[in-house]
């Protein structure tokens, strides 16, 4: 941020998440600056049809934006005028995600066109006399924003934040000229860094097809490009070779699918990790994101259930990344929560060849279709167990594993690299967003500086 100036006078900001503001800036609770209390969706789950008013939920929220495309569904007019009594969200509206996995994401609305919301987000409308919405939105992008809904929210099988937490969460604020510069300043240099950030997603998601459409092919073709191949009979996965047998996943096993404990464990500060959703990606288990640590007694308790081993896969069965695999690399002691199912093959069955089977094209088009919604998806433990499989003899089965292996880790080294270039523009956007909505720099006459000043 050394290229901005910064105020000429600042105060003590008085907030455990900041530190200074500009002298005449003052801070507020969001409650004080909004038109309507702090509401969000019905907490029924509707009927939907195939044509009506659009229908949202947490996962529509992403990169800040609505994306319509990710719609729950529709929902007739009669209904969507019984939910708008509550809830009728309008242009300039921002959306916060209260609950799940996504819990603090947000996004504005950007359009006129009529659509409602489910109870996973909470609308937030700006009294423009006192706050400009997008001022606010940037605002609820910055860092400090984000670490006081992380250190807010409350934790369940997810996290989860209410209305009225977020309506006493604060945020500064300069004068409605100031902040309608900070919000076009923003939108300038955002559009600028997404601009960047949209070429390595795009990179990103190629080199992510290509490495899953070797892995498909491998597990559902095999090696051998002159193989005769038969009919599965499962629509979803159709021909396979003709030596290789289908069977549904709860005979390939050699105990039953369960998941993790449904009951909320004592957090610790240390002992056995425990693990939910959000420490299963990319197919390894990050124990950086582990939910915290429970004692050895209720690890000993849990185990009477599950107790993980190495070369057991972890599927996500609950929320926004449903379907989600990892396998388990080690010895140490850990357990896992209720989002999680667990598999564990037979021994004449590689538990490689299924992880790699779990992540193919075919089986991730079949869980799709297969979960049910209620306020997020869900994959059934039964309709896990009860999905069809292809599967070579043990032998075939390793081979496929290590050519598999022996070609992923190219794809894998350049998605990084492209992750990482993608997580540093991710930074940079947010430090330029925080920067500018907490008055750590100064960009009141903006406008009158060109680019190339600005690069200078």
């Amino acid at each position: 941020m050394s290229r901005y100036k910064a105020y000429p006078d600042y105060k003590d900001a008085e907030s455990k998440w900041l530190d200074i503001l500009p002298k005449d800036w003052k801070r507020a609770p969001l409650k004080y600056l909004v038109a309507i209390r702090i509401t969000d969706g019905p907490h029924e789950t509707p009927e939907f049809v195939d044509e009506g008013v659009p229908f949202l939920s947490a996962e529509a929220v992403k990169n800040n934006k609505l994306d319509f495309t990710k719609k729950r569904g529709c929902i007739t007019r009669a209904l969507h005028e019984v939910y708008s009594k509550k809830c009728l969200p309008q242009l300039d509206d921002v959306f916060m995600i209260k609950s799940g996995n996504t819990t603090g994401n947000i996004a504005i609305v950007e359009t006129n066109e009529e659509f409602n919301i489910w109870s996973p987000l909470a609308l937030i409308r700006s009294d423009k006399c006192k706050v400009l919405p997008r001022f606010v939105f940037y605002s609820m992008c910055a860092d400090y924003f984000k670490t006081s809904v992380e250190l807010s929210w409350s934790q369940g099988t997810q996290p989860n934040i209410g209305m009225g937490v977020i309506e006493n969460l604060h945020i500064p604020v300069g004068s409605i000229e100031e902040q309608q510069t900070i919000a076009n300043f923003l939108d300038h240099e955002t559009a600028k860094i997404d601009t960047l950030i949209a070429k390595q997603q795009e990179l990103i998601k190629l080199l992510t097809e290509k490495r899953q459409a070797v892995i498909s092919h491998a597990v559902t073709k095999g090696l051998n490009p002159n193989a005769p191949m038969r009919d599965s009979g499962v629509e979803w996965l159709g021909e396979v070779p003709l030596h290789w047998k289908v069977a549904s996943l709860k005979y390939l096993v050699s105990a039953p699918i369960i998941d993790g404990p449904h009951l909320t464990p004592t957090r610790k500060e240390e002992g056995i990790p425990f693990i939910s959703a959000e420490a299963v990606s990319q197919g390894y288990i990050n124990f950086e994101k582990k939910w915290g640590y429970i004692s050895e007694e209720d690890h000993q308790l849990f185990s009477k259930r599950y107790c993980p081993q190495r070369g057991d896969i972890l599927v996500v069965k609950l929320g926004a990344t449903t379907g989600t695999v990892a396998i388990v690399e080690t010895d140490e002691a850990f357990n896992v929560w209720v989002p999680l199912a667990t598999i564990r093959t037979k021994n004449d069955v590689p538990s490689k060849f299924v992880f790699y089977l779990l992540q193919s094209v075919h089986v991730r088009d079949a869980f799709q279709v297969s979960w049910t919604f209620g306020t997020q998806q869900t994959l059934g433990l039964g309709t896990l167990a009860n999905l069809s499989f292809p599967i070579p003899v043990k032998d075939e089965a390793l081979k496929i594993v290590e050519f598999i292996e022996s070609k992923i880790p190219t794809f894998d080294r350049l998605i990084n690299e492209c992750e990482v270039s993608y997580m540093l523009l991710q930074e940079r956007r947010t430090a330029l967003i925080s920067a500018a909505v907490t008055g750590k720099i100064d960009v009141r006459d903006w406008q009158a500086i060109s680019d190339t000043a600005l690069a200078a």
